[in-house]
């Protein structure tokens, strides 16, 4: 992720802006564009221009693609905003966040609020015009359940909240799909449902590694709330699940044979890694041999190469 450029300091100490308030330019830049957060949304991305090939059976029209492209990053973009604008106050607190623009001064609450709105609001009239408006509806829908479901809802409440939340890392597949066809169709729904499977085993193995830091604030995450054990049984689950779903589209006949093989070996390989930190856990592993960022990393590799594949022939 872009971040700001900002001294060391002890987490929840925020820095404030240099001597003056004077902020320079390009550090102000790459703040706004931090606060975007451009590496989760290069991910969602990825999982886009796949699915346009697929529901385009061959080249889609490349100005569609640019243009769906750029109103993906700006909806996005936004809702990123509005979330970091709503956990100023636990960003401050979390090593992890501890560097973002909110907490250093770079950018204060207000301008960071009318950022995120501004790019909700273009992003929207963007997909109305230059796509379509049910893909307008579809992003809109998708900025409106992160920030409002997710961030002010289920965070904080729930260690469910990544199962659920996670629905609007999902919606990017629908969104590729109907910026092509101007609807929807079981191939969009099964992809949807293969990003939905795929996000706890995705983000709890993170959630292990930087637990002390959720719980720190509060935040119920799985891993804060429930021994490695049983996180690591949940992983395994959904993972299966992801796998299962994932060979639905050849059957009914979107893809063939070599999607079915390279997600079989993908899967496979997936499947191996979920089991092995099960065992980790299930051993009384702790600290860095649980060895979960192993998991993490695999699945931040697998679920854009998935999608890649869908529009194998």
């Amino acid at each position: 992720m872009c971040v700001t450029a900002v001294e060391s300091r002890p987490a929840g100490v925020a820095l404030t802006p240099s001597p003056g308030g004077h902020r320079p330019f390009g550090a102000r830049v790459k703040a706004f564009v931090a606060l975007t957060k451009p590496r989760i949304i290069e991910l969602l991305l990825i999982t886009t221009v796949p699915v346009m090939f697929l529901a385009a059976q061959g080249v889609p029209d490349l100005w569609l693609v640019l243009t769906t492209t750029i109103g993906g990053y700006l909806s996005a973009g936004g809702a990123n905003a509005l979330n970091m604008y709503i956990d100023r106050d636990i960003d401050a607190l979390m090593d992890r966040t501890s560097q973002r623009p909110l907490v250093t001064g770079m950018v204060s609450p207000r301008e960071c609020l009318a950022f995120g709105i501004a790019l909700a609001v273009i992003s929207t009239v963007w997909f109305g015009l230059l796509v379509n408006w049910l893909s307008a509806a579809l992003a809109l829908g998708a900025l409106l359940f992160y920030v409002v479901v997710y961030t002010m809802l289920l965070k904080r409440r729930t260690s469910q909240n990544i199962v659920w939340g996670g629905i609007a890392g999902c919606m990017p597949v629908l969104i590729g799909w109907s910026a092509v066809t101007n609807e929807l169709s079981w191939a969009a729904v099964i992809l949807f449902a293969v990003i939905f499977f795929w996000t706890p085993p995705h983000y709890w193995p993170l959630s292990m590694k930087v637990k002390d830091d959720y719980a720190r604030v509060g935040v119920p995450m799985l891993p804060v709330v429930a021994s490695n054990r049983v996180v690591a049984r949940q992983i395994v689950l959904y993972s299966w699940v992801m796998v299962a779903v994932s060979l639905l589209l050849t059957p009914l006949g979107y893809t063939g044979w070599f999607y079915t093989a390279v997600a079989l070996l993908s899967g496979g390989a997936w499947l191996w890694e979920a089991h092995g930190l099960q065992n980790r856990a299930k051993a009384g592993v702790t600290g860095a041999k649980l060895k979960e960022m192993r998991l993490f990393s695999w699945s931040a590799t697998v679920s854009p190469a998935r999608s890649n594949r869908s529009s194998a022939p």
